[in-house]
């Protein structure tokens, strides 16, 4: 454990520990924080089993707060000195895993996750772990997705007591900037038709080529859509899954008027996988996010072009 912790320590700002006070990666970009004054978290205890994943549930205030860390380092390097640094302030640690020894995706979908884009989460590299102090908990996920690391901190306390302090390098609002402006963006696994099911088992969502939507266009022609029959031969064969198919735009025009748009989108492709395939249409659920999650500038045509897009996203199927 000493090795992996110096190894991931050069990330960190050296400074002080004071009493619920951390120091975050360097360079990470706060991208959402969501806070319940009073409710109840089911804090994972261990990986997960046949009957899901073991939890204990706590009451208390419950704080969300999700980053982006770019650059190179493991999730391991992410997570390892914020570990050290809740045991030095007095967390013991109840619980950790890597991606496979906790379960791989029913583990991910088996706890609470901050939605995308301000959290992602890749099926088979991440790492959690959770610690207790007294009556309040954290637990820590780490993740990469593209060129950058994932982090999301879930802390439960009494209302009363301090929060962690996080100090992040960028606020959340500079880096909701850049996102919506096409600046800094990752890209999605752009699946060939057959690599589809590899990149949703292994990434849990994959980009659907071949669609070709104009600006403004909601239309998705008669043609053969190799990627929708893709999908939907995946859907077939593993029927303990369900996904979520999300539309996306470019920047031309208002974000109310893209996020109609992009669900459109996302309709259209679910009519053809029901009306062409034969697909269960409550195994398929539609979003849309506009323009708010780019994999491309948004500045170049060719930039718009890769943005007006439909991905898939994996979720466990609903039990009966």
């Amino acid at each position: 454990m000493a090795a992996a912790l110096f190894v991931g320590a050069a990330l960190f700002v050296s400074a002080p520990l004071a009493q619920a006070e951390m120091s975050l990666p360097v360079g990470a970009q706060a991208l959402a924080l969501r806070e319940t004054p009073l409710g109840t978290y089911a804090l994972p205890t261990g990986p997960v089993g046949a009957d899901g994943v073991p939890s204990r549930a706590i009451e208390g205030r419950i704080l969300r707060r999700t980053y982006r860390i770019r650059g190179e380092a493991t999730v391991l390097q992410v997570l390892a000195p914020l570990r050290e640094q809740l045991l030095e302030t007095g967390y013991e640690l109840l619980f950790q895993c890597e991606a496979r020894q906790c379960g791989g995706f029913d583990f991910r979908f088996g706890i609470e996750v901050v939605p995308a884009p301000d959290m992602a989460v890749s099926i088979g590299d991440y790492h959690f772990l959770s610690a207790v102090k007294g009556e309040s908990a954290v637990t820590l996920l780490a993740s990469r997705s593209g060129t950058s690391a994932y982090l999301q901190i879930i802390e439960v306390s009494p209302p009363e007591a301090a929060a962690l302090e996080l100090a992040p390098s960028i606020p959340a609002e500079q880096a909701e900037t850049a996102e919506a402006v096409g600046a800094g963006t990752e890209s999605l696994p752009d699946a060939d038709p057959t690599d589809l099911a590899q990149a949703l088992l292994e990434q849990g969502r994959a980009i659907l080529p071949g669609l070709d939507f104009g600006t403004g266009d909601v239309a998705l022609g008669q043609g053969n859509y190799e990627s929708l029959k893709a999908l939907a031969e995946f859907l077939a064969e593993f029927p303990d899954y369900s996904v979520v198919v999300v539309g996306h735009t470019d920047t031309v025009g208002g974000l109310q008027d893209n996020t109609d748009l992009s669900r459109r989108r996302a309709e259209a492709v679910k009519t053809h996988l029901v009306e062409k395939s034969g697909v269960d249409e409550t195994r398929i659920e539609v979003a849309g996010v506009g323009y708010l999650v780019p994999v491309a500038s948004n500045l170049t045509a060719e930039g718009r072009e890769a943005n007006r897009r439909v991905e898939a996203v994996l979720l466990p199927r609903p039990k009966p």
